[in-house]
């Protein structure tokens, strides 16, 4: 019932409401109310939620100066045009996923995740001290916007498949829901690919309008029941190793507010990054649990021949991407050359120690 709810809500499509030019806010006893709007259906968990956190966050902090009303896909306006009513003035705030806007903003693909890009861990020192905030502040500006990251997934798993793929050959010509660089490196490799919301992934798996689908992982797809319409769950999370939630602010709502509401909008938005981070490590694991052991979900991991092609068409997709947009170029290669720099003690680090890890307790 409760995913039909989902389904039924995101689903929706909504008249967008007229603008209204923003005035400078007023005194600190004056409450200020904003409407965010989201890609996600109404307290869907951890994307939904999390929306529903960060306006949380920002009302405590501000000692309830501030409010912001959270607004579910399709209660205000369609999932997929929340970059563009916060950029009008429809609502002072979006929550989503900036890979969606790649239409609009082609750069705007970096600030989500990168095919072989980087983790959560190395993505949030690129935004916090590596310029990734800087370059993403300039890009949307021109937008009329202010973007903030306000969640991450953490790794994502690469997708429910209907049959299981033993080789290269197995993907040709499958009809996978995929959006972003990743969406675009798959289709490089002879896969039909598809950006639609996640409330209709189920649907368009039961009556074969998908092949295959990549959602989040194991904690928001045991929410859809994505286990009740395909068999197979893939690992191998190379499309999105890490996927940035994003917070927009509109510019000219933004210069309105006060410095201090300033500074609490911004450390609202870095607590909830964080406190999403936390919720999928734990809520991640006690759902794959609960897909494989209670669900006979069957995991899996690509093909060695599988994760080559994805790789080699990823790099060409990414540079055909920088190749023909001078914002990609510049923010790419800021991100490139801070993975490269990171990776250094990633791999001596982290990625030794769970080696190491996995071998004294497998």
């Amino acid at each position: 019932m409760e995913r039909r709810s989902f389904l039924k809500t995101a689903g929706l499509g909504a008249a967008g409401v007229a603008a209204a030019p923003f005035v400078s806010t007023a005194s600190a006893q004056e409450t200020i109310t904003w409407n965010m709007v989201t890609s996600w259906p109404k307290n869907f968990p951890a994307l939904g939620t999390g929306a529903n956190d960060l306006a949380e966050r920002i009302e405590r902090m501000s000692g309830g100066r501030m409010k912001v009303r959270v607004h579910g896909a399709g209660e205000m306006v369609p999932a997929m045009e929340v970059f563009d009513a916060v950029s009008q003035g429809t609502a002072e705030m979006g929550h989503s996923a900036s890979y969606y806007w790649r239409g609009k903003v082609a750069a705007s693909q970096f600030f989500t995740a990168v095919p072989f890009g980087m983790t959560t861990t190395e993505t949030n020192a690129w935004l916090y001290n590596g310029g990734g905030q800087e370059l993403w502040d300039e890009l949307y500006a021109g937008h009329n916007l202010k973007p903030f990251a306000v969640g991450n997934t953490g790794t994502q798993m690469a997708g429910w498949f209907k049959k299981e793929i033993n080789s290269l050959e197995d993907m040709q010509g499958l009809k996978l829901r995929l959006p972003g660089l990743a969406g675009e490196a798959m289709s490089g490799i002879g896969v039909t690919t598809l950006t639609i919301p996640g409330s209709e992934i189920f649907t368009s798996l039961q009556t074969g309008v998908l092949d295959a689908a990549d959602w989040v992982g194991p904690y928001n797809d045991l929410a859809f029941g994505l286990h009740q319409v395909a068999d197979f769950y893939y690992t191998s999370a190379w499309n999105e190793p890490s996927a940035i939630l994003e917070g927009t602010v509109n510019l000219d709502a933004w210069n309105a507010l006060p410095d201090d509401l300033k500074a609490i909008v911004t450390e609202a938005a870095r607590a909830s990054n964080l406190a999403m981070i936390s919720e999928f490590a734990f809520r991640n694991a006690e759902a794959l649990d609960a897909l494989v052991n209670e669900h006979g979900v069957q995991l899996r991991a690509f093909p060695d021949d599988v994760i080559s092609a994805l790789h080699e068409s990823s790099e060409q997709v990414l540079q055909k991407q920088v190749d023909s947009d001078e914002a990609s170029a510049r923010i790419y290669e800021s991100y490139r050359n801070f993975q490269a720099q990171v990776r250094k003690f990633s791999d001596v680090g982290e990625f030794a120690y769970l080696k190491a890890r996995d071998n004294v307790l497998s």
